[in-house]
């Protein structure tokens, strides 16, 4: 299967460093990256149940003489063959609307402030909504370029948990890269986890392709984020129950997004994995 990515191009070091993430993760897992120059600092994303507006900070409309030919630089660099989106339908003359018959995207983690708040630990409030509701996971990439060579997956146990486990197997198919699972034990014990995986029908998928399931007690949250390699994708569900709640939505979020580099590969409450 032909699957794609879009990536929102922004022709800056900073971006740069994002769009080499997302070709990166692209070339890994055979799939096609698209990008998209904005020539509008707001665009439009209609899901199923929501539309989005995306207001992008003026970072991203900068020197659009060069932008496309800086991007092409990039995809030659990768050597991937150029692909770029152009919309088709707009909802006002300067509200593009964006198509979200992708099967990934790729942000920065916000698309509304300025980078220089990237490095405290900053989810925007936009590519929350984006998370909440995309049909597709969500590449929110590390700061600066850095391939990846492992997945680790956060396991909690709640349906989008599941979902994150089985994107987690299939990127581990698709790089033949190995991969980990971390799970924080809240109110149930080791056995809980594996039953529900049998259950699920993934406990031969985990065993082929993860020989490592770490268990953590809930006092060693910064342990267990210590322990993930520094060049592992992270794979995780949000809007979930349990560790995955809590890192997206209560007090461990600006604690996991100001400690932890590595990228992230998020799958929301409406995104539907298959294996």
């Amino acid at each position: 299967m032909n699957y794609k990515l879009l990536h929102i191009f922004r022709n800056t070091p900073f971006g740069r460093e994002t769009f080499l993430q997302s070709l990166y993760f692209c070339k890994i897992i055979n799939a096609f990256p698209v990008a998209y120059i904005p020539k509008n600092d707001k665009f439009l994303m209609y899901f199923s149940n929501d539309a989005v507006q995306v207001d992008l900070d003026h970072s991203y409309l900068t020197s659009p003489d060069t932008a496309k030919g800086h991007a092409e630089d990039l995809f030659k660099e990768m050597q991937i063959k150029p692909m770029f989106y152009e919309p088709k339908n707009y909802t006002a003359s300067t509200l593009p609307d964006i198509s979200t018959n992708f099967d990934y995207l790729c942000c920065p983690r916000s698309v509304s402030d300025l980078s220089s708040k990237i490095g405290l630990g900053h989810i925007g409030p936009k590519v929350r909504r984006m998370i909440k509701h995309s049909p597709f996971p969500i590449l929110i990439t590390s700061p600066v370029f850095k391939p990846w060579k492992s997945i680790s997956v956060f396991f909690g146990g709640s349906k989008n948990a599941l979902n994150a486990l089985k994107l987690g197997l299939k990127i581990a198919i698709s790089s033949g890269f190995g991969l980990k699972i971390y799970t924080l034990l809240e109110k149930q014990d080791k056995a809980y986890y594996k039953d529900l995986i049998q259950k699920e029908g993934l406990a031969e998928p985990v065993k082929q392709l993860s020989g490592h399931w770490h268990f953590y007690e809930k006092k060693d949250f910064n342990t267990m984020l210590y322990d993930v390699p520094h060049d592992s994708l992270i794979v995780l569900g949000a809007y979930g129950h349990g560790i995955i709640k809590d890192i997206l939505l209560g007090s461990k979020m600006e604690q996991i997004q100001s400690t932890v580099t590595n990228n992230l590969l998020i799958t929301g409450p409406y995104c539907s994995v298959k294996l």
